[in-house]
């Protein structure tokens, strides 16, 4: 169903966001991915060519609305079509409220919210004049169970939850555009790797231990509800180890 569909994916540098490019590539969609580390990009971009793919890379701060403007734009002048968006870009410094991380709030706040807004709305009138599209938004199972220390970054994850089905019910039966929330329990990504608050390394010695998700298997259900046939909305995919209990 996606063989030749062109595919934005943000925070494609690592992780599932990486992992998705791969696997859409291999479906036989066109890949446009980007990320503040070019380097990385550039090496994706390198494998995905090699294996076959089409493939275009731009350094992409979502933080930035010009930059995603830009990024769509660009994409739509080199392949003429945005049919798939995977709002992947996203940071979890965990911390407990006490610790007034101040600056990292801010952050999550920017990338976690801001930035699928931002992407959503570089890309959103084009699906909305062809009466296609779908939108796949990173949510994660924080967006349905509140823990200590994740009070802040739970709260991006709620919000992206319930952007997500108001997006669906603005456009998916008036314009025909898709939207998926994928969340996510523990996956073995970077993302823990952005948690300084010294308190929860505990937390992130369980985490180690636990069997987690690996990206692939994230990207596996990204590539199913994006390749489901037109009339089937996937609208929540919540997928969490074996071991993991909330």
């Amino acid at each position: 169903m996606i063989k030749d569909k062109v595919a934005i994916i943000t925070g494609a540098s690592s992780g599932i966001g990486f992992a998705t490019a791969l696997a859409l590539s291999k479906a036989g969609a066109k890949v446009a991915i980007g990320a503040r580390r070019v380097d990385r990009l550039e090496e994706l971009a390198k494998k995905i060519s090699a294996d076959g793919g089409e493939v275009f890379y731009q350094k992409l701060d979502v933080t930035q609305k010009t930059e995603c403007d830009n990024f769509a734009n660009a994409v739509l002048e080199k392949w003429g079509s945005i049919d798939i968006l995977v709002n992947n870009a996203g940071l979890m410094p965990l911390s407990f409220f006490k610790s007034l991380k101040v600056d990292e709030w801010d952050r999550m706040v920017d990338v976690n919210i801001k930035g699928v807004l931002y992407s959503t709305a570089a890309v959103i009138s084009h699906m909305k004049e062809k009466k296609s599209g779908h939108i796949v938004n990173l949510s994660s199972v924080a967006g349905r169970i509140v823990f200590p220390a994740g009070s802040v970054y739970c709260a991006t994850k709620h919000a992206v939850a319930a952007f997500s089905e108001g997006l669906r019910q603005e456009f998916s039966v008036r314009s025909n555009i898709r939207v998926t929330s994928i969340e996510p329990g523990v996956v073995d990504t970077e993302l823990n790797d952005t948690i300084t608050d010294e308190s929860l390394q505990g937390f992130i010695e369980n985490a180690k231990k636990m069997e987690a998700l690996h990206a692939e298997d994230i990207a596996n259900a990204i590539l199913y509800a994006v390749d489901s046939p037109s009339y089937v909305n996937v609208n929540e995919i919540l997928i969490r180890p074996t071991t993991q209990e909330r």
